[in-house]
């Protein structure tokens, strides 16, 4: 039997976006999971003591821990992030591998749905200076108009081509190849502190980063907000990791 032809997608149903979602979904993260794994080193069974206790009196222990580089017990944690982003930015996210489980809308199991990517406003647009010496800067006024009226007739005319071959019975993983990286996908990505803290030091600028990063500012807006969950619920390890240089340990 052939597929059931689909309902043809106009440019006024396409959705566009400037932002990203991230929603922590689920947890179990504390600074004293940082605490018990320590001491477990010279305490053994009685390191469990700790989960009694108040992490903020072993807050020195946690600094200790963080600035010589002790990193494994910042791992007995997890965060469960719900992340909705246009596909590029996952493309960069996937680089970290170490410490994450990713799990992503697939479309080769659903038709995908026409919400894509369009720079704010405030979106640095222009490029500066040699690789690894460059900066970005401003756009004018027509190049901000040339990147978006550019970019939604694009997406208008791929999302066209997807949509035509699905109604001629084409795969739904044949036919998404048309698909620019500024669609939006959605994905659960699992982590743990140590491997939150190496992904914030590559992905996001900081005035307290011992070590300069520059990433694309898509990735870093993801990175700001799973931040200042983390920062909730482990703010000691959080304030060693910003007082530390921002390097992971």
């Amino acid at each position: 039997m052939g597929r059931t032809p689909t309902s043809v997608t106009t440019p006024e149903s396409l959705t566009f976006r400037s932002d990203v979602t991230v929603e922590l979904v689920k947890s179990s993260a504390s600074d004293a999971d940082v605490l018990f794994a320590a001491r477990v080193s010279t305490a053994g069974e009685q390191s469990l003591d700790e989960l009694k206790k108040d992490p903020e009196r072993s807050k020195g222990l946690i600094n200790f821990l963080m600035r010589d580089r002790h990193g494994s017990p910042f791992e007995h944690n997890s965060m469960t992030f719900f992340i909705s982003a246009p596909i590029f930015v996952f493309r960069e996210f996937m680089r970290h591998r170490v410490g994450w489980s990713y799990n992503e809308e697939s479309g080769r199991y659903r038709e995908l749905q026409p919400v894509f990517y369009v720079p704010g406003a405030d979106r640095k647009l222009v490029q500066e200076g040699r690789p690894g010496k460059y900066v970005f800067v401003e756009g004018t006024p027509s190049q901000h108009e040339a990147v978006s009226s550019t970019l939604r007739e694009s997406y208008e005319q791929a999302y066209a081509a997807y949509q035509k071959m699905l109604a001629e019975g084409v795969a739904r993983e044949v036919a998404r190849a048309a698909l620019p990286v500024g669609l939006y996908s959605s994905m659960y990505a699992t982590c743990n502190a140590r491997s939150l803290m190496h992904f914030l030091g590559l992905r996001t600028q900081h005035e307290l980063a011992k070590v300069p990063s520059f990433p694309q500012r898509e990735i870093e807006m993801v990175g700001e907000r799973m931040e200042t969950e983390w920062a909730r619920l482990m703010p000691l390890t959080h304030a060693a990791f910003n007082a530390n240089g921002r390097v992971a340990p």
